[in-house]
């Protein structure tokens, strides 16, 4: 197991008394493995104290917060690419798929493209190849690593340790496709209503009337796809 990535999906889980108590494991863990720079080891290292001393309520309430209130943080990948459209029912499949091909098996409530979840899976994949699927959705993570740096979170250490840990770099037209995004406002409940009344995710059995099976190619085209106006004439797969 890479237990830097198990670690990381921790700090990027909704905070717990259990996480907040293991708290000085999870940085043991991280440095003996010695995955990550020592400067990036010692930004997460603030995550990490705070995990560990502050009240667990306010914990709770950054997060929820940063995380949970608008889409412009959402730690769900495809959210970033196919929104609420009935393409990420799909996507979400085959990245499933992909899971339980590797032994991974998820509990029906849990949804494919929740970063936590795709780190824990990454953890159980020998290191180059958790690498290079890493690197699939890495403008998503150097976006949220940016859009975090902005706000002053200390959250934003933990995205960049993951783009320390690729062995890529994201694509420059991705990211700036990403990052040119409106942000909601977690406190404007007219705007968040309206922002997530969108198509229905279809997830399952009638997702699509074919499935190809588990490709992971046709899963890389869909964690790089760039989202695009509705007036633009497709979604293409951009890169560079």
């Amino acid at each position: 197991m890479i237990r830097t990535f198990k670690v990381l999906s921790l700090l990027l889980t909704y905070p717990t008394q259990e996480i907040k108590a293991g708290a000085g494991e999870l940085s043991a863990a991280i440095e003996k493995e010695a995955l990550l720079p020592k400067r990036h080891m010692a930004l997460l290292n603030k995550l990490i104290t705070e995990i560990e001393t502050r009240d667990i309520y306010d914990l709770q309430e950054r997060y929820v917060l940063l995380f949970d209130r608008t889409r412009f943080l959402s730690l769900h990948m495809f959210e970033h690419v196919h929104g609420e459209g009935s393409d990420r029912g799909q996507a979400m499949l085959d990245l499933k798929e992909l899971y339980e091909k590797h032994g991974l098996d998820i509990a029906a409530s849990e949804l494919p493209d929740f970063l936590p979840l795709f780190l824990e899976f990454l953890s159980t994949r020998p290191l180059e190849d958790a690498r290079e699927l890493l690197n699939q959705p890495l403008h998503i993570i150097a976006g949220l690593r940016e859009r975090l740096h902005k706000r002053g979170s200390v959250y934003a250490s933990a995205f960049r340790a993951l783009e320390s840990i690729a062995s890529g770099t994201p694509s420059a037209g991705l990211l700036k496709d990403f990052l040119s995004a409106a942000e909601d406002d977690p406190e404007d409940f007219g705007q968040l209503d309206e922002s997530w009344e969108d198509e229905p995710v279809v997830f399952g059995p009638g997702a699509a009337s074919q499935s190809d099976g588990c490709n992971p190619n046709r899963i890389a085209t869909r964690l790089r796809a760039a989202r695009r106006p509705a007036s633009a004439p497709g979604i293409g797969s951009g890169g560079n």
